[in-house]
């Protein structure tokens, strides 16, 4: 996360000695006689190459067609309501933190009309906890708005203004048929500065955020603390995109930020204005990622599928016969390569729908069939009552040492400690922790054993959310716990 240097720069002088007597021999060779293509050590397209058309899109126009439809939100927060610290990685982007002694604490973040009737789509956390929420339209024009249902699991909310003037709206596109490399525009309000309008491109699709429903579009658009809600706009001037997340160490853009797919957003609109809330699919597991090693035992020529970890009882997984230690590698004919596709697909089925999974256990593949019901993962996480709160590990986490052989098996440095096991239905596991995640970091204090770890704990806000660095393979994220939840 350094700053950026030159790439010779960073070569230590005896690599960059030996490729200069590589490029060296190259040219020597070259030019020693004709060599056979197969022979080359790199390939290039010859002179009769079509090139590349490139034409920017005429972003001016989008930016004046689309700006009216985002408007500014500004919430008053019940009392005691927790809000984000600066600086979480790949977190929400409203982070106004109030001082000490305000008593309704205000955040500000970005929406944007989605039809004359004055529906808003925006954030999940923009307007959780809200007591008061205002919309400042691009004109000026400042209304009320109410809550009319929200999603915490992706992060989503729709809210409305009434008037009798005509709004401007932001049509709705298919982000299915967004490719990695296209134009975006983002608009928002970062830092308080409204209809603030960057572009960049779509720089990857399906990225999975531990603690996140969704599978995001990453861009390089340039989004910032208060971008959150606003749109993620393609070149035809729709919306493909809800801004979400930035991943970063200073608060600030750092070229990776995250939106929500619109289709996803779409499928829950229905759901959220009839229902104020979005009910998914439950199966009943607690899964893992299927490590090199897990898809080596079970001869996968690479690691894919989602690993039980365990079987909530009752559920339909239970019912179905499913096992601690089964793999599931397919839903309904669908593959399943990262194991959050799994949530994803159970959670988009139809409730009562009889769904087949395709299910290694041991050396056997199987089918199993499975009838999916509504979730009851908050009826379970309050189950337990204050008895079994006071029983449980803190957060749901149980941890250990990181052991320098653990420590090389999964990729990570020697600092911190490894989740040996999560709380079905506590804070961490809703927050999206898993065993075999390190933590490095609580609350912005290095932990190097369980001993650090354990003050660190203590030494935080009681009931305010616990800020946990968590390493899982090649990422680092930063994941808010809230105890209690």
């Amino acid at each position: 996360m350094g700053s950026r240097r030159s790439c010779v720069a960073l070569l230590p002088p005896a690599l960059l000695a030996i490729i200069v007597i590589a490029t060296g021999s190259a040219v020597i060779a070259a030019g020693s006689g004709p060599a056979h293509a197969g022979d080359r050590l790199w390939s290039e397209l010859g002179p009769n190459a079509p090139a590349a058309r490139v034409e920017l899109p005429d972003f001016a126009d989008l930016a004046a067609r689309l700006s009216p439809a985002v408007v500014n939100i500004s919430v008053e927060q019940e009392p005691g309501a927790a809000v984000a610290e600066p600086g979480i990685e790949a977190e929400p982007l409203n982070q106004l933190v109030p001082p000490p002694e305000e008593v309704h604490p205000h955040g500000v973040g970005s929406g944007f009309l989605i039809n004359k009737a004055g529906f808003i789509l925006t954030n999940d956390h923009v307007v959780a906890n809200a007591r008061k929420i205002n919309v400042t339209t691009s004109n000026g024009l400042r209304f009320p708005a109410v809550l009319v249902g929200r999603d915490p699991k992706t992060d989503v909310a729709l809210i409305k203004i009434e008037t009798k003037q005509m709004l401007p709206v932001a049509p709705l596109g298919d982000s299915r048929a967004v490719k990695v490399g296209e134009w975006v525009m983002a608009i928002g309000n970062p830092f308080g500065f409204d209809h603030t309008v960057t572009v960049g491109i779509v720089s990857a699709k399906g990225r999975f955020i531990p603690g996140n429903y969704d599978e995001f579009i990453q861009t390089d658009a340039s989004i910032n603390p208060g971008n959150s809600g606003g749109p993620l706009i393609d070149t035809r001037g729709e919306v493909v995109g809800v801004n979400s997340a930035i991943y970063t160490r200073t608060g600030s853009n750092t070229g990776i930020s995250f939106a929500i797919p619109i289709d996803l957003v779409k499928r829950e609109l229905p759901e959220l204005e009839a229902s104020h809330k979005v009910v998914r699919g439950w199966l009943g597991v607690y899964i893992e990622q299927v490590t090199p090693e897990i898809a080596a035992a079970h001869g996968f020529p690479a690691p894919h599928g989602a690993l039980i970890d365990e079987v909530v009882a009752p559920s339909p997984a239970e019912s179905a016969g499913l096992m601690k230690g089964d793999i599931v590698v397919g839903f309904n004919g669908q593959p399943i390569g990262d194991s959050q596709e799994l949530p994803l697909k159970v959670g988009a089925a139809t409730l009562g729908e009889r769904a087949t999974l395709d299910v290694i256990r041991g050396p056997q593949r199987r089918q199993v069939a499975v009838t999916i019901t509504a979730s009851r993962e908050a009826e379970l996480a309050a189950a337990g009552g204050a008895a079994a709160a006071e029983a449980a590990p803190p957060l749901g986490l149980t941890v250990e040492n990181l052991y320098a052989p653990i420590a090389h098996q999964l990729g990570v440095g020697k600092s911190g400690v490894l989740v040996d096991s999560v709380t079905p239905g506590s804070a961490a596991a809703q927050a999206g922790l898993q065993p075999h995640d390190v933590i490095v970091e609580v609350n912005r204090r290095s932990v190097s054993d369980i001993d650090a770890y354990s003050r660190a704990l203590k030494e935080g806000s009681k009931g305010r959310a616990v800020l946990l660095l968590v390493k899982r393979g090649k990422t680092a994220v930063f994941v808010p716990v809230v105890p209690g939840q």
